[in-house]
């Protein structure tokens, strides 16, 4: 529901944990979550590394950084 507004002309978006309706206003201080659970839910993913950035790691045997292999 991007750009969606509620009856007091608070936007609405989708939470990203559990992708119900949040309010996105002052009035919610868990935005962009609807709820202290979902923002927990979030912060716990991100504590036990479940978000990573996929990397390609150089082979072990390649010294790292080594300016005359780049």
């Amino acid at each position: 529901m991007s750009g969606a507004t509620n009856s007091i002309g608070e936007r609405i978006v989708r939470c990203p944990a559990c992708g119900l309706d949040s309010v996105y206003a002052a009035s919610n201080p868990y935005r962009p979550f609807c709820s202290a659970r979902c923002k927990g839910i979030d912060l716990g993913a991100w504590a036990s590394e479940e978000f990573r950035m996929p990397a390609d790691a150089p082979p072990d045997e390649d010294p790292f950084g080594d300016p005359k292999r780049q």
